[in-house]
């Protein structure tokens, strides 16, 4: 909440405003991320091209359907004017299209689940999926991720404004009260933090993503009603943002409430909570666009966070490739405008 740390704003951020601070936030967390991530793996798994992948990592397949999947929640992105992470921390400002773009998502996977077969059965099964430790090994991949990010932060050093001076003094209680509740987080600071979040989920839980619990609710009302089956052919079977019919809450859905009460917490303290103005215009796309990111979400095994932060830091290529088409989804949207009807 603080350091905003929405790929939808800060992909607009720079699209729009030719704003680039906020995307050294997603590079910083995919730096400390990918440094964190390769520790693991050779605590898990020593010989990268042993033919087996990281336990429970985020890897999944190389498809069409991947790309189809990222334009899908791009566009969805701008359509409600955030991704799903954040919606949910917005949701605790008061964000009142949160709740009509997450019910959307809902939706969306239902619609991911019933459209499953015919995408696994015509794409999906034949995709490849790539590691790119089985070919670098953990030392060439490291090298090869971080020269991309370096790459990256470099192209976008000209679009990064100056960041504001802060006042010089006596460190006392109320100025770090405001550092911390009042002023916006660094974008390197907010960055890293959130890489380490993602290395110690993975350590400790399951790797970081906020659509496991929302899939999986919308796959128990569809199986209680007798529209979907109990196994759906090669789901089960990759990893990312797994769904399962489930009666009660997972650690997934803990942590999303969690953040919605950490992000409520934080902004009621800052004097941030504030209910926005809804209109009618503004509940429809949040909900058609929380379709989009839905069906986007399901059919990619996970979100921005789920699919493109966890998984690149996995050193996945479906990572890289989601980020590209979630991009250019959003890209799309902002150019025609669509962020604007709310």
């Amino acid at each position: 909440e603080r350091g905003r740390f929405c790929f939808f704003c800060i992909f607009r951020d720079w699209i729009e405003h030719k704003n680039s601070a906020g995307m050294f936030s997603v590079l910083a967390a995919l730096a400390t991320g990918s440094i964190g991530y390769v520790i693991l793996f050779g605590l898990f798994l020593p010989n990268a091209g042993a033919g087996r992948l990281p336990p429970n990592a985020h890897i999944g397949p190389v498809s069409p359907v991947l790309v189809a999947a990222g334009l899908a929640f791009g566009l969805g992105m701008a359509f409600s004017g955030a991704c799903i992470s954040g919606h949910l921390y917005r949701l605790g400002q008061g964000y009142t299209r949160a709740p009509f773009a997450l019910f959307g998502s809902l939706i969306g996977f239902g619609l991911g689940f019933m459209t499953w077969y015919e995408l696994y059965i015509g794409s999906i099964v034949r995709s490849p999926v790539a590691w790119l430790p089985a070919t670098f090994g953990y030392s060439g991949a490291l090298i090869l991720q971080l020269g991309v990010l370096l790459v990256l932060a470099v192209v976008m050093w000209r679009w990064l404004p100056s960041l504001p001076a802060r006042a010089e003094g006596k460190i006392t209680a109320r100025a770090v009260w405001d550092a911390v509740i009042h002023h916006r987080w660094n974008p390197l600071l907010t960055g890293v933090l959130v890489g380490l979040i993602g290395v110690f989920s993975y350590l400790r839980v399951e790797p970081l993503g906020v659509t496991a619990q929302l899939g999986s609710i919308s796959r128990t009302v569809l199986n209680n009603q007798g529209v979907l089956a109990d196994r759906l052919p090669g789901l089960d079977t990759f990893a990312g943002c797994a769904t399962a019919v489930i009666q009660t809450i997972s650690d997934n859905g803990v942590l999303i409430i969690a953040l919605v009460l950490g992000s409520f917490a934080v902004a009621l303290a800052g004097g941030r909570f504030k209910l926005s103005k809804l209109t009618l215009r503004g509940a429809t796309t949040a909900l058609g666009g929380g379709v989009l990111m839905g069906w986007g979400s399901m059919i990619a095994l996970g979100c921005t966070v789920g699919v493109l932060l966890s998984g690149i830091s996995a050193f996945a290529l479906s990572g890289w490739v989601f980020a590209l088409s979630t991009f250019a989804g959003v890209f799309i949207g902002i150019k025609l405008g669509i962020h604007r009807w709310e």
